[in-house]
């Protein structure tokens, strides 16, 4: 006889944070495999204070997508992270498996908030860091 299947909830006080984290980019899981019954699938809250960021890093083979809750963000991407794409609330973002980004808040006044999915897991490789210099447009408060 099997074990009965029920949904798992974490309640919005329960958020694991013990996930990989990268600088100022704070990770928090909902659904993990680190405090649920999940083996494919990390999909938690991802939140930036006003004008922080994180250092340059990539998510392995993970594929990542993500949604803005509340914001402005940005994605640097590309060689010397010379390219980016600008995220507001309601947007939808698709970011492929070992790319290297930076992801930053631009405002130096609002949190930035979104939702984060990643198949099988929250892998998070951590790459050297950029002077905020190089980030065009990029300021902290």
């Amino acid at each position: 006889m099997s074990d009965k299947v029920v949904p798992v909830v974490t309640r919005s006080q329960e958020l694991d944070d013990s996930t990989l984290q990268s600088g100022e980019c704070v990770r928090k899981s909902g659904v993990s495999p680190q405090h649920t019954p999940a083996t494919k699938l990390w999909f938690g809250r991802v939140s930036n204070e006003p004008g922080h960021r994180s250092p340059p890093h990539h998510h392995d083979e993970a594929e990542t997508g993500g949604y803005v809750l509340k914001g402005h963000g940005r994605i640097y991407f590309g060689d010397d992270y010379k390219e980016f794409i600008d995220l507001f609330e309601g947007d939808f973002v698709f970011v492929p498996p070992f790319m290297p980004h930076v992801e930053v808040n631009m405002s130096i006044t609002d949190e930035l908030v979104w939702l984060t999915c990643r198949t099988p897991d929250n892998f998070v490789t951590n790459l050297p860091d950029v002077p905020d210099e190089a980030l065009e447009g990029y300021r902290r408060p």
